[in-house]
């Protein structure tokens, strides 16, 4: 048995009636009333249109900017319970932002996902330093190690910050719209390193995107992000109970839940683009 059917029954991140927004100078929410559990050594996607609030919702359940209300709990446990320290070492986030890194390269950027287990020197051990490899090696991004990480292409630097999310050796990864600056098959290869990484190394992938057709095809499961909360399932379930349907159709553009494609009644064709 794989490690993700092992795990497939725990969810790892339970959260109720969450409001996200913003709190200073004024309460701004975002989303209200969201509740949802994340299943364990899987992929799920968060999508919805834009201004739906998926970054809010991503980086809300990571704790990098506080709840307005309700309740997120990571195996079990408040979010607001976790030192610093302890959500270093269960959750990993990679953003869209491309980090001011001066000259360091891929290698050095990689050992900076050991900071949660090093001293206050900062200094790697032998045992850091064979992590960091195995990082880059499972993130296949070996070659890329003593470059710049500014000379890096989009899609070579996603694959080093993936790197270093591995090297931090957390149980959870989170991603805000990690393929967003990638090309198609860029797009398509850093979705299967995802989906490689959830099944053989039993990782638990959070990721917000834009790239509908591709997250119905590579992940196993969806939260449709809507002002009427999250509608959760597996891109089939949702497909075949018309919820999918529900959620993308216009008139101008209609969701095939048997071929799992949106199509475009006025011209007669099939269409792969990205509708948010």
């Amino acid at each position: 048995m794989s490690i993700a059917a092992e795990k497939a029954n725990k969810p790892v991140l339970v959260f109720e009636n969450l409001t996200t927004g913003y709190g200073t100078p004024s309460r701004h929410p975002v989303g209200q009333g969201l509740c949802a559990t994340l299943p364990t050594a899987s992929i799920t996607a968060i999508v919805g249109r834009n201004g739906a609030g998926k970054s809010t919702l991503l980086r809300t359940l990571a704790g990098l900017q506080p709840a307005l209300a309700g309740s997120i709990k990571w195996e079990g446990e408040e979010l607001k319970a976790y030192s610093p320290n302890r959500l270093a070492r269960t959750l990993s986030v990679v953003l869209t932002d491309k980090p001011d890194t001066g000259w360091l390269t891929a290698g050095e950027v990689v050992a900076m996902g050991r900071q949660p287990y090093t001293s206050f020197s900062g200094r790697l051990t032998e045992d850091d330093k064979r992590i960091c490899q195995q990082a880059l090696c499972d993130a296949g991004a070996e070659a890329l190690a003593t470059r710049p990480l500014t000379s890096l292409s989009d899609g070579e630097r996603q694959r080093v910050m993936v790197a270093k999310a591995l090297a931090q050796q957390t149980p959870v990864i989170l991603l805000d719209e990690p393929t967003a600056f990638l090309d198609f098959a860029g797009k398509i290869a850093l979705l299967q390193l995802l989906q490689r990484l959830s099944e053989e190394l039993g990782k638990t992938i959070l990721l917000s995107t834009h790239d509908l057709e591709l997250s119905f095809q590579l992940c196993h499961h969806l939260w449709l992000l809507s002002p009427d909360g999250i509608a959760a399932g597996s891109p089939r379930a949702l497909a075949d109970d018309g919820t999918l349907s529900a959620f993308f159709d216009t008139p101008d553009v209609q969701f095939d839940a048997k071929e799992m494609r949106f199509r475009y009644p006025s011209r007669n064709s099939a269409s792969h683009c990205s509708l948010m």
